[in-house]
């Protein structure tokens, strides 16, 4: 069942969804808007013939570099170019919700996408997006521009194993965890 603007309104004040900051005007019909922080992950320059092996952590440490406090000029994703992005919002999710997070429509019809983001059951930390520019411009994005919007859904138990993996208690950008084969 997805949750209207009321019923997530009803979880905040009763303490079971946690927002910080909580703005009530991002609450919308059936879902909230978060903003975007002042920082953004990009692409290492690679030497020509680089291959990523996503369960090199290494790899992946080297492959981004964090730019931190992007107020005043803001971001500019180039065009073609894919990057990490957080939410300035820390969400704290109850043990019986989920919830669904999209890039909101209008940033889409400049040419952005995002793949969507599931917020498992008990998860707590900023939101990390994954952004990528298909315009054949760059884009400026400015902090504290409401940029993704979540809708909630309220499952039908309680989460038997509520979320505490790698991502829990994330502030800012996490890069991604390499990936492992399970034996």
């Amino acid at each position: 069942m997805m949750l209207s603007g009321f019923d997530i309104e009803h979880l905040i004040k009763t303490g079971r969804l946690g927002v910080t900051p909580f703005s009530k005007d991002s609450v919308r019909e059936n879902g909230m808007d978060f903003r975007l922080a002042n920082e953004i992950a990009r692409h290492a320059e690679f030497k020509k013939g680089f291959v990523l092996d996503p369960s090199n952590q290494s790899h992946i440490e080297s492959s981004y570099k964090i730019e931190k406090d992007c107020e005043k000029g803001g971001m500019v994703i180039k065009a073609q170019e894919q990057v990490l992005l957080s939410t300035v919002e820390f969400i704290s999710m109850p043990d019986d919700h989920a919830g669904f997070v999209e890039l909101r429509s209008t940033w889409a019809r400049h040419g952005l996408s995002m793949p969507p983001t599931i917020i498992d059951a008990g998860f707590e930390g900023n939101v990390t997006l994954e952004v990528v520019n298909n315009a054949p411009y760059d884009i400026l994005l400015k902090p504290n521009l409401r940029f993704a919007h979540i809708v909630f859904n309220k499952l039908n138990n309680k989460a038997s194993d509520p979320y505490k993996g790698t991502y829990y208690g994330q502030k800012g950008i996490k890069l991604p965890k390499p990936i492992r084969e399970k034996k």
